[in-house]
């Protein structure tokens, strides 16, 4: 899990449906904690605020929290008493999740009874019952007691197990460069991807991103310089993606282009720009065109067909500065976005064990963008021997 998104994706998603959300407890270092303790307006925006989550796996009514279990039932009694008449004859269930620690079957049975007062005289059903209670717990590593305890009322799961379904292990169009699909998926919900919108990737590459943001509704299209990675090879391309995902009429198109020579028409067209723009040794950063202005002139096969007509035509390129990129990557979502669109795009930190990365990049400005929210991996990427990338996102003014 990329724990260093939750929160902004949870902010993110609150933003998109208008949910006022405040977050009451998050530890995000250690010591940190799986669980994120949030006050929302009723279970309705619950509700609305999980259903798209990635990195959450569920929302619960927080019932009673503490330090030890006597602390954990006095509260209990002292915020819900009130309401237990409600679920008094509904089919339920306890569950316990412990946090670095493991609890016998036994150990688990005791727990749950010490819960008999609140009256539950309903069905007890494993299989879809009514409510589902469950028992968090946190342990520190060797302890012998839990630190804190809740108690929470199940309401609604996320839509994390659709990471399995878009897994890159079973997808049929990859390349070294694909965009893993739980940040592809993450960075769709802070780009506020949903139907109705239009969505555009300028370095589609195989189409993780646009699949992503089909995924929640919205229309997608892509380019890239690469005119193979659009065509695809031996029958497998992106269009073969949606299909495996029977996403293809969320598909507008794609096309062979860098940002810099685009064919689209200037104007407020899109809801949202997501793209992990290419860098480093390995992609190779060039835009159209040669290095000394030269090559513009038509080469004619000896069958009399232009050269630039042949499928496996490669244009000339030049080099292109990653900084340089980034100017022309917020001066195109300015011109292109509608006034409340998104910008999502990922850029690399700076790290000291990759030759890649020349310097550290601080987060780019652009006067007609504002910048909602900012969350680096660089942290989770260093412990992992791995280069350190960042995601920021970015709305039109």
């Amino acid at each position: 899990m990329h724990e260093s998104f939750r929160r902004v994706e949870l902010d993110a998603l609150a933003d998109l449906y208008g949910i006022k959300l405040d977050i009451l407890d998050y530890k995000q270092y250690p010591p940190q904690s799986p669980h994120c303790i949030i006050r929302l307006p009723d279970e309705g925006a619950a509700r609305l605020l999980i259903h798209r989550c990635i990195l959450s796996k569920g929302i619960y009514e927080l019932w009673g929290s503490g330090p030890t279990y006597p602390e954990l039932h006095e509260d209990i009694v002292r915020r819900t008493s009130a309401i237990w008449h409600k679920y008094k004859f509904s089919s339920f269930k306890f569950e316990i999740q412990s946090y670095q620690a493991k609890r016998s079957l036994a150990e688990q049975n005791n727990l749950i009874q010490s819960f008999r007062y609140t009256g539950f005289e309903g069905p007890i059903r494993l299989k879809d019952p009514e409510q589902t209670f469950c028992i968090f717990e946190e342990w520190e590593c060797g302890a012998q007691e839990p630190t804190r305890v809740f108690l929470g009322r199940f309401i609604a799961p996320s839509s994390r197990t659709i990471l399995d379904t878009y897994t890159l292990k079973k997808r049929k169009y990859l390349s070294t460069t694909s965009m893993d699909s739980e940040l592809a998926l993450i960075t769709a919900n802070l780009a506020h991807a949903a139907p109705g919108k239009l969505f555009y990737d300028p370095f589609v590459g195989t189409g993780s991103f646009p699949i992503a943001c089909a995924h929640f509704g919205a229309i997608s299209l892509g380019s890239d310089i690469d005119g193979r990675a659009v065509r695809g090879k031996e029958g497998l391309n992106i269009v073969t993606n949606f299909q495996q995902y029977d996403l293809l009429d969320k598909y507008l198109d794609g096309f062979i282009a860098d940002l810099t020579h685009t064919p689209l028409r200037a104007a407020r067209l899109l809801d949202g720009i997501i793209c992990d723009p290419p860098y480093g040794v390995r992609e190779g950063l060039k835009v159209l065109g040669s290095r000394d202005g030269g090559k513009k002139e038509i080469v004619w096969l000896d069958d009399g067909e232009a050269a630039h007509l042949q499928d496996k035509y490669i244009p000339p390129k030049k080099p292109y500065s990653f900084a340089a990129m980034l100017d022309d990557i917020l001066a195109f979502a300015a011109m292109f976005l509608v006034e409340g669109g998104r910008l999502a795009l990922w850029m690399p930190t700076a790290n000291d064990d990759e030759e890649e990365v020349e310097m550290e990049l601080g987060i780019p400005i652009h006067p007609c963008l504002d910048v909602p929210s900012n969350q680096s991996s660089k942290k989770e990427a260093e412990e992992n021997g791995k280069t350190a990338d960042e995601l920021n996102s970015f709305r039109k003014r």
